[in-house]
This record gives C-alpha cells, sequence and structure tokens, in this order.
C-alpha cells in the first residue's frame, strides 16, 4: 500500500528544520536513490526468479553474452562488473552449478582461468532479458528525455566520485570498448 506522503520528503522538511538546511537537497536525493534501488531491485528478482538467477549472476551472463568469444578472465569480469574478486568467484561458482558457465584455463596467462557462457548459460541469458525488459527496464515511470537526464546526472555523480575516467569527447573510443569485451 502506498503512503499518503512522501516520508523522504518528509525528512528534507525536518532536516533543513533542525539547522541542516545546506544538506537537505543531498540527504533527500540519496536516500531517494538507496530506495529507488531497493524497489528496481525487487523487480529485477522478480522477474529472474523463475530463471533461477540473482540480478548479480544476471549480469556476469550478459557480460559474457556480449563477449566476443563468450568468456572472459575472472578478473576481467570483476572489473567490468565493479565487484570484489570473492564476488565474481562466488557467482561464477553459483553459474557453474547451474550448467551456464565452464570455467577454463585462460591460454593467454597460465595461472588465470577463463569464464565460459554454455549454451544453456547464452540461452538462459537471452530468456531472461527478455523478462527485464518487459517487467524492470520497459517502465520506469519516466518518458526518454527523463530517462536521459536522470542517467546523465547519476553518470556526473559516479564520474565526481571517481567510478571512471571519460575522454573530454564524453565518448568511448571504439578500441576501450572492445578491450572490454575481449577475453
Amino acid at each position: 500500500m502506498p503512503l499518503r506522503f512522501d516520508p523522504i520528503g518528509e525528512a528534507r522538511r525536518q532536516w533543513a528544520s533542525h539547522g541542516w538546511g545546506d544538506a537537505a537537497p543531498a540527504m533527500a536525493v540519496v536516500t531517494s536513490i538507496m530506495r529507488v534501488q531497493q524497489l528496481l531491485l525487487a523487480r529485477a528478482d522478480a522477474a529472474l526468479r523463475p530463471f533461477d538467477l540473482s540480478f548479480s549472476r544476471y549480469e556476469v551472463l550478459m557480460l559474457l553474452s556480449f563477449s566476443s568469444r563468450g568468456a572472459l578472465p575472472l578478473g576481467k569480469i570483476g572489473e567490468r562488473l565493479q565487484v570484489n574478486p570473492a564476488s565474481v568467484t562466488n557467482a561464477i561458482h553459483r553459474l557453474e552449478d547451474q550448467g551456464l558457465v565452464e570455467r577454463e584455463p585462460n591460454p593467454t596467462d597460465g595461472r588465470g582461468r577463463l569464464a565460459r557462457l554454455t549454451d544453456e548459460g547464452r540461452a538462459r541469458a537471452r530468456a531472461a532479458t527478455d523478462a527485464m525488459n518487459a517487467e524492470v527496464f520497459g517502465d520506469l515511470g519516466l518518458g526518454a528525455e527523463g530517462l536521459g537526464q536522470l542517467f546523465g546526472l547519476l553518470r556526473d555523480i559516479r564520474r565526481a566520485a571517481g567510478d571512471f575516467a571519460e575522454e573530454p569527447t564524453g565518448s568511448v573510443p571504439s578500441a576501450v570498448l572492445r578491450g572490454m569485451m575481449r577475453g
């Protein structure tokens, strides 16, 4: 049931009334982003449940499906998904148990391992993506212009936090994109 009022708006009002007016807008934005993350994760979990996937395992499958060979080193997976090595190992282990990925020796690094997408993994990723597109990505309550603006604002926050470096033109060079997907 929806609440009768916006609790984050009320928190912002209280923040200002208690003398923290300068911080109130940012507090409301941070709190709103965290709440929206909860809402979106719940939608994603519901959409992925029939495929026996968590969002993190879904991200791994999609990253592998976008790679040119369907395989990437475990370290590169962690780098691209911006997660720690233990999280990658856990996700790969679960996906391997499900028959959706296989680990194999990395031919370019004798000590490293690759995660390779299986045919079942590719099929599951496609089916899960259909569900995600319909149930999560298809309608966030904003039109195309609003989505573009919101993405730009959130991207600015991520860039300011040091999440990524960007060329002044705002475009990612094709060589960087190729490197992201190469195994």
